[in-house]
């Protein structure tokens, strides 16, 4: 795990590229503004976390590490050690984790809750909604990090994920107050999604869906298929993280409409 301090004192805030090494954009947005030499008014501690999964262009060695927290000095696994390790680097500080997916090519943010951290920098960053993970914050960072955003900044490996990665880690800084102009961009209405179910997918040679992220699926609406087996909707949902590859066992999950955060 790669760790730098910009600034003087200990960190306040910190920036988490590479907890999956399969996604680069992270570790492109933390490597970018180290190489600015950033000026900044509230330290910032920037970590290129599971170095040893992107070295073997894998997604992880052992474990997921999005799973494996609060992590265990002594555990067996390469990121059950590392997500103890990450921890203690993170504590008391603000977060931004920075992923990328297969299912949205835009960017999104996710929070474990709807704190207060969380709806005063949200609406500060470039995102298109804000998924509140909830029940399935299990083994993710949030047990951890009490301060935490998670962005997914668009396609698993493409170039515009990458961009959005840096764009989007300069509003974290502003809207945190770590980096000078002011806390960014207010978004006048930003909508809330809270994670509700699993959309289990059968075993098949090919899959399809047919659903729109953060489009509201009708009741009798054909969502998805596995081979010539159709899904459809026996209630309305909003789909989140939604494609037909991204997961073994799952197309992604349903989601209700909760909440709008302003600025």
């Amino acid at each position: 795990m790669r760790v730098e301090t910009v600034g003087d004192g200990p960190a306040e805030v910190a920036v988490v590229g590479g907890i999956h090494g399969d996604e680069p954009c992270g570790e492109h947005a933390v490597e970018t503004l180290l190489a600015e030499e950033l000026t900044v008014e509230r330290p910032v501690k920037f970590v290129v976390a599971n170095e040893e999964a992107a070295e073997r262009g894998v997604r992880y060695v052992d474990e997921d590490l999005n799973r494996a927290f609060p992590g265990d000095p002594d555990s067996d696994t390469h990121e059950g050690r590392l997500a103890a390790t990450l921890a203690d680097e993170l504590a008391g500080c603000e977060v931004l984790s920075l992923h990328s997916t297969q299912s949205y090519g835009g960017l999104f943010a996710l929070v474990g809750e709807r704190t207060p951290f969380a709806r005063r920098v949200c609406p500060r960053l470039p995102v298109d909604a804000v998924v509140e993970t909830g029940a399935f914050s299990e083994g993710r960072l949030f047990e951890v990090a009490d301060q935490l955003v998670e962005v997914e900044c668009g396609y698993q490996g493409s170039d515009a994920a990458a961009e959005n990665a840096v764009g989007v880690t300069r509003a974290f800084l502003r809207a945190t107050g770590a980096l000078p102009g002011g806390t960014g961009a207010d978004q006048a209405e930003l909508p809330v999604y809270r994670l509700t179910a699993p959309i289990p997918k059968a075993a098949a040679e090919a899959y399809e869906v047919f659903a729109s992220n953060f489009r509201r699926v009708g009741v009798g609406e054909a969502y998805a298929a596995a081979d010539e087996e159709e899904y459809v909707a026996d209630e309305p949902f909003y789909p989140v993280l939604m494609s037909p590859y991204g997961y073994e066992d799952v197309f992604g999950y349903t989601a209700e409409k909760v909440d709008t955060l302003t600025a």
